[in-house]
């Protein structure tokens, strides 16, 4: 009887070997449940040859904070800029960029289960040099902003990601005071308002950033607000644009002024309440200020700046929306064009484009803080960077 009371024990006594290989099967299945969210990255690239790959698209590890290529498309020329459909299943490109007499908007189906990217269709894009696109939360309607001949293009969205003709395509000629670089209008980014039901173009040609209010139940969607813009710094020539997350502040950064507009927004219009540098003091003059996000928590701003700073402004963003200066991160590379970051804010990912090359940055959620993670990613031209968890 006592044999068979001490086998019961011993029956019921996991081994210490057997409790680490449970152990170990708990931790691989985390690690296997934590890396299979399936967060990918899609880069475009200034590829010059359609021959060449043109979009690639990445798997990050969500753990690590490295990135795998999945796949890449060749037969598109020039991706400058990417946006996806509200629901992820389609990826829209700004293509034929920086081509002379070109210019188009495309589409293409995305599976998340193996990363391919399928071709849809391409349509022109009402004027030379797209360099923004992005698409309404109906998942209706496709905008985009042409640089070169400054003018915005809006185009009907199929259910399957077909994009239609443009039913409105709107240019402007006003330029502004610096005769090389603003002798006539340039859109560089159209921005919804945090309800779609207004549109914003920065300018950097005219020093204005235009309003407009957009009915997406209407054939032509586009109607001027009033006012129908807002002056900017002369000379700083607007880029690129974004809300806070509680839709009561936006900001604008200026690619030649080197700096960040902050603006109130109520009653669908812009108040300017502050203006603040993107680089420290030792910097005087050509600045080349390019892209602009806020966390999703909605705490710090970053602000990236090319030239020969190559770095991230970060900011604390108070109350009141303003804005301090808290610091700089290096982006181990040249001319960042454009940055992410993740849903979570856990991970920012940079496209520097003259080096040829990507990063990833993991976010301190408490300080804002960078911290290089994994290693380099080579990506010729790369242009542009999107991230999407599915």
């Amino acid at each position: 009887m006592a044999t068979r009371k001490n086998q019961q024990i011993s029956y019921h006594k996991p081994s210490v070997k057997l409790k680490n290989t449970l152990s170990l099967i708990a931790l691989f299945l985390t690690c296997i449940h934590l890396y299979s969210q399936n967060t990918y990255v899609f880069f475009g690239s200034f590829n010059r040859d359609k021959a060449t790959e043109g979009l690639y698209i990445y798997q990050l590890d969500t753990i690590k904070g490295k990135l795998t290529k999945v796949n890449s498309l060749k037969g598109i020329l020039n991706p400058s800029f990417l946006t996806l459909s509200p629901n992820g299943k389609y990826v829209f490109a700004c293509t034929e960029s920086k081509t002379p007499g070109a210019g188009s908007v495309s589409s293409f189906k995305f599976n998340p289960e193996d990363g391919k990217l399928t071709f849809i269709n391409s349509q022109k894009s009402g004027g030379e040099n797209p360099v923004y696109v992005t698409a309404h939360k109906n998942g209706k309607w496709l905008v985009n902003a042409n640089y070169t001949e400054g003018s915005v293009s809006v185009y009907p969205l199929s259910e399957d990601g077909t994009i239609h003709p443009y039913v409105q395509n709107l240019h402007f000629s006003d330029g502004s005071v610096n005769k090389n670089r603003q002798d006539r209008s340039h859109v560089h980014a159209a921005v919804f308002s945090p309800d779609f039901s207004q549109l914003f173009l920065t300018d950097l040609g005219a020093d204005k950033i235009r309003s407009y209010m957009f009915d997406s139940t209407a054939n032509e969607p586009l109607q001027p607000a009033k006012p129908p813009y807002l002056s900017t710094t002369s000379g700083g020539g607007p880029r690129h644009f974004t809300f806070h997350p509680n839709g009561k502040f936006a900001y604008s950064i200026e690619e030649m002024g080197g700096a960040v507009n902050v603006y109130k927004y109520e009653n669908s219009q812009l108040e300017s309440i502050q203006r603040i540098d993107t680089h420290n003091d030792q910097h005087k003059e050509e600045f080349e200020s390019s892209d602009i996000h806020i966390s999703p928590d909605g705490k710090f701003l970053y602000a990236s700046n090319r030239g020969y700073e190559n770095n991230i402004a970060i900011f604390s963003v108070l109350e009141n929306g303003t804005l301090k200066n808290i610091g700089y991160q290096p982006t181990f590379g040249k001319q960042l064009r454009v940055f992410d970051m993740d849903e979570t804010g856990k991970f920012l990912i940079v496209a520097n484009a003259a080096s040829g090359d990507a990063f990833v940055f993991r976010r301190n959620p408490e300080t804002g803080l960078l911290k290089k993670a994994g290693k380099r990613t080579k990506i010729k031209g790369v242009s542009c960077v999107k991230i999407k968890k599915y």
